[in-house]
């Protein structure tokens, strides 16, 4: 008998289904040779410090630092996860063989290989590896099923992580809580967390330490058409006041008049840290919000897998997209046919193939996010958006370039040189595809695009006329807060906020946090109360800042260095490091840490906040 395990119940229906082992039996599937059962997730978690030593049971700083010799497992303390564990080690023990059908990541890697070891499965393993749940996947995968050993990397470099974030996370929260604490409050630190807290603390400083400065800025009106001066922002009124007076009263002369024709690329495929940017800025959808509509979204089998950190596609995707632009094509939501209209001029034509979209080399474990071409039925309004963005970015990617002219129009009064700058779209290309939500968004770069694309009067060299300029005094601003799209994207590129594809690309080796843990450590500073929401903002509680002023470790809070770690742990994924290097290296620093923070003569305590106390809390005014 082959024992299949997934991750979910719903999971192992499907592939139940696929394998024809339909009769239901306690906790698993059966028929045709196989028994088809699933975990609730987590099973299995690392002991805890007290399952080692009963000295490590009372938290106390004479203890610190906790280094077990070995880490071991154990069965989460849950009735339901007990009974279900039974079961399945009853199956493993009696098994021909095994087939691990945990999702295709490092953390679903990790939860199988536990409750693997915990059964003491004797038999030999073979791997489902698939990246959607539809059931041409399911059985293609099955055919191609891969040999466990293929996967060890990925669960060392799994297993890493978890034992990293035990010896930090356990170390740091006690020796933090015990020391700083009042005995009151839980001081969590975590190899993630605390560097993202530290990120937004940092910016709301950098906020409230921000002293606005005036400049001048030199404009006129030609024309209803506002010209600005090119020489740029005045520091002082007196200096702004005299080109003003230059200019006063003396006619205005159109210099140049150029016009250069453009291009702009579809934008490229979504990951899950891009996509819950849009669905941030859009719809105002938290990270975890997004991360729980995508994944619902490829359990019902109309995306692919979402926890993704690569926008491109693998080549031999390629053959099957006229077949999932076809599904779109027959997409309807309330009876309307959304996608028909944009998949027309497409249809029937070989697709345009783009080193931006189709590149193997790009590709490790998954390709980006994208449809599966199974017709959806039955979606939520929430669910419905997140497709809708998911199938726009799709089509996009075959459609034309968007055409575009730039008019750049320069004028002189006396010395002082003037510039207007309009866009106007030639042919919308790719751009068809964001119609729907223009109205919707309200950010900057939305504002920032309709001021681009102007389409200015026609200008003559060398014409002349009368004009009203202006003197306009403004402020210097500081930066924005965080929100979490703005926060997602300065955790992909360790607390460099870039918006560049090309260069975010590159950096996202030195991301901290996973694209599928972000979200949770997001949702974690809000359950410590070290961050809270004002609308859209992210606002640090005094919790929050007392404790990262409070860390004087570098290495817990610094960005660049959590993305360090973060890149050996891929490094351990692709056999480039030794997983054993990377633990002995992190007791090293949980060691050091300890003595640092155990050598601190201050008296120094941390605000303890109720909720009652947080919801009370003023929001900062700028």
């Amino acid at each position: 008998m082959i024992v299949c395990i997934a991750e979910k119940p719903s999971v192992a229906r499907d592939i139940a289904r696929i394998l024809g082992a339909n009769s239901s039996r306690d906790g698993y599937m059966e028929g045709n040779g196989y028994q088809v059962t699933w975990t609730f997730g987590h099973l299995c978690t690392l002991k805890e410090p007290g399952d080692y030593t009963q000295a490590w049971k009372p938290w106390a700083l004479t203890q610190l630092p906790m280094i077990p010799q070995r880490f071991g497992i154990k069965l989460i303390n849950d009735k339901g996860i007990e009974k279900q564990f039974s079961i399945i080690e009853r199956l493993m023990q009696a098994a021909d063989g095994i087939v691990n059908c945990g999702d295709a990541g490092q953390e679903g890697e990790l939860i199988q290989r536990w409750v693997m070891q915990k059964a003491q499965a004797k038999c030999p393993v073979k791997r489902l590896w698939i990246s959607s749940m539809t059931d041409e996947a399911i059985r293609e995968g099955f055919a191609q099923l891969k040999d466990q050993q293929d996967y060890q990397p990925l669960y060392l470099a799994g297993l890493s992580r978890a034992i990293g974030d035990w010896l930090l996370g356990m170390n740091a929260t006690r020796l933090y809580t015990l020391k700083y604490g009042q005995n009151r409050q839980v001081l969590s630190i975590g190899r993630v967390q605390t560097p993202t807290l530290a990120l937004i603390v940092n910016r709301q400083k950098e906020i409230e330490n921000f002293k606005p400065e005036p400049y001048w800025v030199l404009a006129t009106v030609y024309r209803d058409t506002t010209f600005t001066a090119t020489k740029g922002k005045f520091t002082s009124k007196e200096e702004g006041e005299q080109a003003f007076a230059t200019i006063e009263g003396k006619p205005f002369t159109v210099t140049s008049v150029e016009k250069k024709e453009g291009k702009e690329q579809p934008p490229q495929l979504y990951d899950l840290t891009s996509l819950q940017v849009d669905c941030n800025r859009k719809f105002s959808y938290s990270a975890e919000m997004t991360l729980n509509l995508i994944q619902s979204l490829y359990e019902k089998k109309y995306t692919t897998y979402p926890r993704v950190d690569t926008q491109y596609l693998s080549d031999d995707i390629y053959p099957k997209c006229p077949q999932t632009l076809n599904g779109l094509y027959q997409t309807k939501f309330g009876g309307i046919a959304p996608y028909a209209e944009l998949i027309k001029p497409i249809g029937g034509k070989a697709l345009k193939k783009s080193k931006r979209v189709f590149d193997t080399s790009k590709v490790t474990d998954h390709h980006a996010i994208i449809p599966t071409g199974v017709i959806p039925q039955n979606l939520n309004d929430a669910e419905r958006n997140v497709f809708d963005l998911v199938a726009r970015r799709f089509i996009g990617v075959f459609l034309p370039d968007c055409k575009f002219s730039t008019t750049t129009v320069l004028g002189r009064v006396d010395e002082v040189e003037f510039k207007v700058t309009g866009k106007e779209i030639l042919d919308p290309g790719w751009r068809v595809v964001r119609e729907r939500y223009e109205a919707k968004t309200d950010d900057e770069e939305s504002k920032k695009e309709d001021d681009e694309e102007r389409t200015l009067p026609t200008f003559v060299k060398g014409e002349s006329g009368e004009h009203k300029p202006t003197l306009t005094e403004k402020w210097t601003t500081p930066p924005p807060y965080y929100n979490e799209a703005s926060l997602l994207r300065a955790m992909e590129t360790a607390g460099k906020f870039v918006e560049d594809e090309t260069l975010r690309a590159a950096m996202k080796e030195n991301g901290i946090g996973r694209p599928s843990s972000r979200a949770g450590i997001i949702e974690t500073l809000f359950k410590r109360h070290y961050i809270k929401r004002d609308r859209k903002r992210l606002i640090a509680t005094p919790t929050g800042i007392e404790l990262i002023d409070l860390i004087r470790e570098e290495l817990l809070k610094s960005c660049e260095l959590t993305g360090i770690w973060e890149k050996k742990l891929r490094d351990i994924e692709h056999q480039k490091y030794d997983a054993q290097q990377f633990i002995n290296e992190l007791k090293q620093q949980v060691t050091e840490i300890v003595q640092e923070v155990m050598s601190d003569p201050s008296n120094r305590r941390v605000t303890v906040l109720s909720d009652a106390e947080l919801k009370k809390l003023k929001s900062p005014k700028k």
